[in-house]
C-alpha cells in the first residue's frame, strides 16, 4: 500500500496529508465498478476517486481490487460504505480502506457510532483481527495501537434534520470531515430531483458557515460543472466534480447526436434513384 509513511515508517493517511496542502481537492465519483475504468481514471489527474458502495453493485471484493489499483496511483481512494454499520465498516477497514465516507448521518449519536466503528477498544468497538490487508497481513506490529493515525472519517450530511444539528455533528471527536449531498438534502425539503435549487445551496452555505468553527474539513458533491466551480470558489476543502457515469453517458450522447445529425445530412444530399428505377424499361 502506498499511502506514504511517517518518519518511523507507519502509514500516513494520504487524504489527510493532501488536505494539509490547503487547496481544494478535486475528485471523481466512480460508479461503473469496472477495474479497467478505475485504472484509467486513476491517472487522469483527479486528486481523489470515490468508490461508491452505497448506490452501486460494488462488493467488498470489488472494492479490494479497486483499492489495489488506486493505492499504486496518484489518485487517493475514498470508499463510501453502504450504511453506518459497524460490521460493514469492519470489513472495509480490514480490507485496507483508510478514508471512509458514511452516508446519512443525521445526529451526533450516529456520528459517534461511526467513530466507534473506526476505532479499536477501548476507544471504540472495531473487531480485532491480525492477518488482514490493513495491517499488511500482520507485518505492521503496532497497527492495532496506532490504526487511528492512518484513518480518516467523513460523515455525510444529507437531510434538513442533519443540517439543523450540524454544530453537534461537527463537534464529535473522531469525525474528520463533513460532506454535503445536495440531492438528498433537496429531497428532504420537498425539492426531489432539484439538487441545484437555490434553496438547497442556501441551506448548505448556512450549514458550512455554522460548522466551520469546528475545524473539520468540508466537502460537497456538485450536480453540474457550474456547481463544482461554485463549491471550489466558496472554499470547500474537497469537491466531487463529476462521475464516471456522467462523463461516459453524456459524452456518448454528444458523439451519437453529432454523427447521427451528420448522417442525416448525408442522406439528404444523396440522389433518389427510386423513381428512375421504377420508370426504367424492363
Amino acid at each position: 500500500m502506498s499511502e506514504g509513511q511517517a518518519s518511523d515508517g507507519f502509514p500516513v493517511n494520504r487524504f489527510r496529508a493532501a488536505l494539509e496542502r490547503r487547496r481544494p481537492l478535486v475528485g471523481l465519483w466512480t460508479m461503473l465498478n469496472a477495474g479497467t475504468a478505475v485504472e484509467g481514471l486513476a491517472r487522469a489527474g483527479f486528486d481523489w476517486i470515490m468508490l461508491d458502495g452505497e448506490h452501486t453493485p460494488m462488493s467488498l471484493a470489488d472494492a479490494v481490487a479497486h483499492l489495489r489499483i488506486l493505492d499504486a496511483s496518484p489518485s487517493i481512494p475514498l470508499v463510501r460504505v453502504v450504511w453506518n454499520d459497524a460490521v460493514v465498516m469492519k470489513q472495509y477497514l480490514d480490507a485496507g480502506a483508510t478514508t471512509i465516507m458514511v452516508p446519512y448521518v443525521q445526529t451526533a449519536d450516529e456520528a459517534v457510532a461511526a467513530v466507534r466503528a473506526m476505532r479499536y477498544p477501548p476507544r471504540g468497538a472495531r473487531g480485532v483481527a491480525v492477518l488482514h490487508r490493513a495491517s499488511r497481513y500482520g507485518r505492521l506490529a503496532d497497527y492495532h495501537a496506532r490504526a487511528e493515525e492512518s484513518l480518516f472519517l467523513i460523515v455525510q450530511v444529507e437531510t434538513r434534520a442533519a443540517i439543523d444539528r450540524i454544530e453537534e455533528i461537527a463537534a464529535v471527536d473522531g469525525v474528520d470531515a463533513l460532506f454535503f449531498g445536495p440531492s438528498d438534502i433537496a429531497a428532504s425539503i420537498g425539492l426531489l430531483g432539484q439538487p441545484s435549487h437555490p434553496d438547497v445551496a442556501a441551506l448548505i452555505d448556512d450549514a458550512v458557515a455554522r460548522a466551520r468553527p469546528s475545524g473539520k474539513a468540508m466537502g460537497a458533491l456538485a450536480s453540474n460543472a457550474e456547481g463544482a466551480e461554485r463549491h471550489i470558489d466558496a472554499g470547500f476543502d474537497f469537491v466531487s466534480v463529476a462521475s464516471d457515469l456522467t462523463i461516459l453517458f453524456r459524452t456518448a450522447e454528444q458523439v451519437a447526436a453529432r454523427f447521427t445529425a451528420r448522417a442525416a445530412k448525408a442522406v439528404s444530399r444523396k440522389p433518389d434513384h427510386t423513381d428512375a428505377t421504377a420508370a426504367a424499361p424492363h
